[in-house]
């Protein structure tokens, strides 16, 4: 189709409405016309290394897909295809005429700011809808068609191949850096190949989003939902579940967003328990850092306007890659005190400052001990759950999903009040058989300050009241040797304090 002709699907749509009641945003690869209340998205005549809409009929076929795929992640948002017909007349309609010229999809509209890309530059992300947004994804995940295609490490080998032709296709980039480049993606391919293929073999290769970025998460009817994942390329959605997370992880923490990135990983884990692909997670987000780097680097040479901006765009994305792909010292933090010290707080600062990005897993004792028992973390259990068996039970979890992550390479905040001897020894022999540094601090505040944190408290994973405080205050720390900070004082200064632990 040449560019004359898609110049007349562009003006077709425009005149809908009139040209004034129309807004259009464009894409590498597809235009958006918002018409009053619809939302028409064609797809762009282009033909690049991942995508080919060069003909009329693929694109039509892409279109269809586009609707059947995304109808199960946003099911009311798609209406359907509309084809781009020229008639007899040689004007053109929807749906009538002598030849296909395009085809759109027909959405319903929404207002642009409920888009989470919208939401993270008007600050107006926050921590309950991003971990609502992370448990929406472990769900579409688990319900993902699995897919057994090859090995786990040749299909990461197929994203590298498709950035290297990515990055041929720009000037963006000097030759020599991307040799360099590219041959540390390849070195560290062979690095995570066993893991990468051990989990192909769980079916963790599933048929994914693809694109899951803040810009394709919306809300709708007030819950975060999904929308525009890749149908144009199947091998580029079938990845593994994590590999496709890291979309969204790296998109935060570009944006400056590290807590946020953070918290979604940790919360999607709790969701899987999928704690084993976790050190693959700095890597995952490296590739997803160098694809936003080539696609935007081919913005550059496709664009007719000042280029400044996407070129220093796409540098970014490709510094971050860079940086990503070098792994942070492993090292664990282990966070001991009574209730109302503060501990999930600061375990939460502290965790996206810890070991390489999105940051350390955080293993906290309160939601193990809810996922135990069957039930979200937020529910209520009986003081059943309480008894020493169980708690026994619960520390001895900790200890060893602890060790797995560290052995694996990853870094881990741990969370529990740690007030027997025996539960902070275990918790350190983790650290010291996986070979890793060790933080281990007690937090200690006065009882007037625990006591009005444990009364104030809402929804949470801890279920401790002011009767479980007393037995704590009761009991006996002098054997205690953790180091102790004061936790008299903002979540954000007790972090600060444990920072200058790890690293003095």
């Amino acid at each position: 189709m040449s560019a004359e002709d898609q110049s007349d699907v562009v003006r077709f749509l425009e005149e809908l409405c009139g040209t004034n009641a129309v807004e259009r945003i464009e894409t590498h690869i597809s235009y958006i016309f918002l018409i009053g209340d619809r939302a028409f998205k064609v797809k762009r005549a282009v033909k690049l290394p991942y995508v080919d809409f060069s003909t009329p009929r693929l694109r039509l076929e892409a279109c269809k897909k586009e609707v059947v795929l995304n109808a199960v992640t946003a099911p009311g948002l798609y209406i359907g295809v509309r084809k781009i017909m020229r008639g007899k007349d040689g004007r053109l309609r929807f749906d009538e005429g002598v030849e296909l010229v395009d085809a759109t999809v027909e959405m319903v509209r929404f207002e642009q700011s409920r888009l989470f890309d919208r939401m993270a530059v008007d600050s107006r992300l926050t921590a309950e809808l991003m971990t609502r947004a992370a448990r929406m994804i472990a769900r579409f995940h688990r319900e993902a068609p699995i897919i057994h295609e090859g090995s786990g490490s040749e299909n990461i080998a197929g994203v590298l191949r498709i950035n290297a032709a990515g990055f041929a296709t720009s000037r963006v980039f000097g030759s020599d850096e991307l040799a360099d480049f590219n041959q540390a993606f390849d070195q560290k391919l062979t690095v995570h190949a066993p893991l990468l293929d051990a989990r192909e073999a769980a079916g963790k290769v599933r048929r994914c989003h693809g694109d899951l970025h803040l810009r394709n998460i919306c809300l709708i009817d007030g819950e975060p939902r999904l929308f525009d994942c890749i149908e144009f390329n199947d091998q580029i959605a079938t990845v593994d579940t994590l590999y496709d997370l890291a979309f969204l992880l790296m998109d935060l923490w570009h944006r400056g967003f590290p807590e946020f990135a953070n918290l979604v990983a940790n919360r999607y884990l709790d969701e899987t328990d999928d704690d084993e692909g976790f050190v693959l997670l700095p890597y995952f987000m490296a590739i997803r850092a160098a694809v936003r780097a080539h696609v935007t680097a081919t913005q550059v040479e496709e664009s007719s306007a000042p280029t400044d901006k996407l070129a220093a765009e796409a540098r970014s994305y490709f510094d971050l890659a860079g940086s990503l792909i070098v792994m942070k010292p492993v090292r664990l933090v282990a966070i001991g005190g009574r209730s109302g010290s503060g501990k999930t707080t600061v375990a939460e600062i502290l965790a996206p400052q810890v070991g390489s990005p999105p940051g350390a897993r955080i293993i906290e004792s309160d939601r193990i001990r809810k996922a135990m028992h069957g039930v979200p973390a937020e529910e209520k259990l009986s003081p059943a759950a309480y008894r020493p068996e169980v708690s026994e039970k619960v520390y001895g979890e900790m200890a060893r999903r602890t060790f797995a992550i560290l052995r694996a390479g990853g870094s881990v905040v741990a969370d529990a009040v740690f007030d027997r001897t025996p539960n902070r020894a275990r918790i350190e022999a983790a650290a010291r058989d996986a070979g890793v540094p060790c933080t281990a601090v007690w937090l200690d505040a006065n009882a007037s300050l625990l006591r009005r944190r444990v009364a104030s408290r809402t929804a949470s994973p801890s279920d401790a009241d002011l009767e479980v405080l007393s037995r704590q205050l009761a009991a006996d720390t002098k054997g205690n040797t953790w180091q102790r900070v004061d936790a008299d004082r903002d979540a954000n200064g007790i972090a600060r304090a444990i920072l200058e632990l790890q690293s003095g």
